[in-house]
């Protein structure tokens, strides 16, 4: 009868095997596939998978040309469906090989003994698995993350085929270090990033899905729709990283208190980042703009092209575009023509001769910026004496308009264009200084008239 101090024994997890251990059993596994590879059926199935491999090289070069001429003559298909056909394009040389070797291996394994067709059978489930690794491979639009993952899988394909995966991950599970009472290992860190990986690519697929959603629904303002469309990522992105974390063991309570030491030492040496990214978060916040709005920081002039989370950016007319950083327009004096409506008034100097009548001048002026087509005639224009200059009476010609993205410079270029040519019909002058030189006479002009 046990007695009531003795507690219930927990089974205890079986001991990793030594790397030593796991090395030998996998050296002897190789050594034995390459004896099987030195007999002499061997060698012949490696001939025949060369020959096919010659045949569907050929096959690849003889109907590419035919079918890219096929498939420029297909104007009307749809953009998934010459996708497809480009794909199948790129990867004709494999698709010949697969349907070659398996009708090969079939035959032999009723011609046969299944051990003679045995490595033809391995060939031929690499090169599928590679055929259909690489044709999901492309859904990944990062080139280099696409050549990650088709590598990866494939490898880890290959070696399930050839039945040393359990090898393998003792292997890499061998080698670990222990912090505290977690225990990281090379295998761990390998399910992580796959996990991780996976789980970040259906997180960026739901984004850009609601990113899209979002964007159509015309009841939620421009600055919004990029506020929810940041959060969301940002959520999202989180989530699915701490989910995979979780997934494959990871302690992260850990993690907490690590990540709270490096965000202290990343507070201080990226201080301006952290202050742009919370300064995106007010601008999207207060509405103060929104994409397509008509600002002016400075010298630049342009529309916002798109707000980012750490940068504006502001298109100019010009074609240049300038990203500026969020801590400017929080900090800094920003113009923005269309905040609260598309209503811009412009003001124009001009002066006239003193012989000129002030009214006639005035009314003059009011009808010629009304007659430019992208002055408002609702809006009315209005035309004052500012002062009485050297040479002229100063005017300031005041105008409205309602699309700013047009371009101020030539929208004034317009009315002073119209300005002149109704000065010149109602014989208005326009001033400009002049100077009038007088020689007077010199000591001995004057000594020689005497």
């Amino acid at each position: 009868m046990a007695s009531p101090t003795d507690t219930p024994s927990t089974p205890q997890p079986a001991p990793a095997p030594a790397p030593q251990e796991v090395v030998l059993d996998l050296a002897a596994r190789m050594q034995g596939v390459a004896e099987g590879l030195l007999r002499p059926w061997s060698a012949y199935q490696l001939a025949i998978a060369l020959v096919l491999l010659l045949l569907a090289h050929l096959a690849a070069r003889l109907l590419a040309p035919r079918l890219r001429d096929w498939l420029r003559s297909r104007e009307g298909w749809s953009k998934w469906r010459m996708r497809a056909m480009v794909i199948v394009h790129r990867r004709l040389g494999a698709l010949s090989f697969v349907a070659l070797i398996w009708p090969t291996v079939w035959i032999m394994r009723e011609v046969t003994w299944p051990s003679r067709s045995y490595l033809l059978d391995i060939i031929g489930q690499l090169a599928l698995a590679w055929l259909v690794i690489a044709v999901l491979s492309r859904l990944v639009r990062n080139r280099f993350l696409r050549q990650v993952l088709r590598l990866g899988v494939w490898g880890w394909t290959a070696l399930s085929i050839l039945g040393l995966t359990g090898d393998v991950r003792d292997l890499l599970d061998s080698a670990a270090v222990e912090l505290g009472e977690t225990r990281f290992s090379l295998w761990l860190l390998l399910q992580a990033v796959v996990v991780v990986t996976a789980l970040l690519m259906g997180a960026r697929f739901l984004a850009l899905s609601s990113s899209t959603s979002i964007r159509r629904n015309d009841d939620i303002s421009p600055s919004m729709q990029v506020l929810l469309i940041k959060l969301l990522q940002v959520l999202l992105y989180t989530t699915a990283f701490f989910i995979g974390l979780r997934a494959v063991g990871v302690d992260l309570t850990g993690l907490a208190f690590l990540s709270g030491a490096i965000g202290v030492g990343l507070g201080f040496g990226l201080q301006k980042v952290v202050s742009n990214l919370v300064s995106g978060i007010i601008i999207l916040m207060d509405k103060s703009i929104k994409p397509g709005d008509v600002i002016s920081l400075g010298e630049t002039f342009g529309w916002i092209n798109s707000l980012g989370a750490r940068y504006v950016s502001v298109v100019t007319r010009d074609g240049r575009e300038y990203l500026i950083p969020n801590e400017d327009l929080i900090t800094g004096q920003v113009v923005n023509w269309s905040h609260s409506n598309e209503f811009v008034r412009l003001d124009i100097h001009f002066g006239t001769s003193y012989g000129d009548d002030p009214h006639k001048v005035r009314e003059i002026a009011v009808k010629a910026a009304q007659g430019v087509n992208r002055v408002l005639s609702f809006k009315p224009a209005v035309c004052h004496i500012v002062g009485f200059g050297d040479s002229s009476v100063d005017y300031v010609l005041r105008f409205w308009i309602r699309d700013p993205t047009g371009g101020l410079t030539n929208i004034r270029g317009d009315v002073y264009q119209a300005l002149w040519d109704a000065f010149q019909a109602n014989g208005i002058s326009i001033p400009f200084p002049q100077r009038e030189v007088r020689l007077l006479d010199t000591p001995s002009d004057q000594a020689g008239a005497v």
